[in-house]
């Protein structure tokens, strides 16, 4: 993987894109490899959002219907 100098970061602050490390890190989503993939930022952010707590509402069921069936026993 190369440095994150050379990566595209989305600035959360201002919306612009940024190559390598020109704002604080709070205020960067990153890496990206290009710039259009950087400007995509907040769309990706909100897709791997929904798809973690899809993931993890389904553990929580998944734990829940094993407890389920032990107390049937």
């Amino acid at each position: 993987m190369s440095n994150g100098e050379e990566k595209y970061w989305y600035n959360l602050a201002t919306g612009e894109v940024e190559r390598g490390f020109e704002s604080p890190a709070i205020d960067r989503a990153g890496p990206f490899d290009s710039a259009e993939e950087a400007a995509r930022a907040p769309e990706i952010l909100r897709e791997r959002s929904k798809a973690w707590a899809e993931e993890e509402a389904a553990e929580d069921q998944w734990g829940s219907a094993a407890g389920a069936a032990d107390d049937g026993e």
